[in-house]
């Protein structure tokens, strides 16, 4: 069972996942998980449940690499979602 501190990391995720749908960056959930290999299955249950022990560190590093969303968001919630707004409309970040 996750810490209270790592459940609302796990919750800030899908926050950003919901952010990046909102803004037609990504089609939803499913195109994340395709695009980097994780059980959707997996994700949903954890949606549901922020305490399931099934949150893996990687699919912060493909938000912040690949969508820019701020690590430091992310990680403590302070800030903006995006780390340059600049960039929020614009095309993912190169890979």
């Amino acid at each position: 069972m996750q810490t209270e501190d790592s459940a609302r990391v796990v919750g800030r995720f899908f926050q950003a996942l919901q952010y990046l749908k909102e803004q037609k960056i990504i089609r939803g959930v499913q195109t994340f998980t395709r695009e980097h290999d994780i059980n959707r299955r997996n994700l949903y249950l954890l949606q549901k449940d922020h305490t399931r022990d099934i949150f893996q560190v990687a699919w912060l590093t493909y938000l912040i690499r690949d969508y820019n969303v701020s690590a430091i968001w992310l990680l403590t919630g302070r800030g903006d979602i995006i780390s340059d707004k600049r960039k929020s409309g614009a095309q993912r970040a190169d890979k």
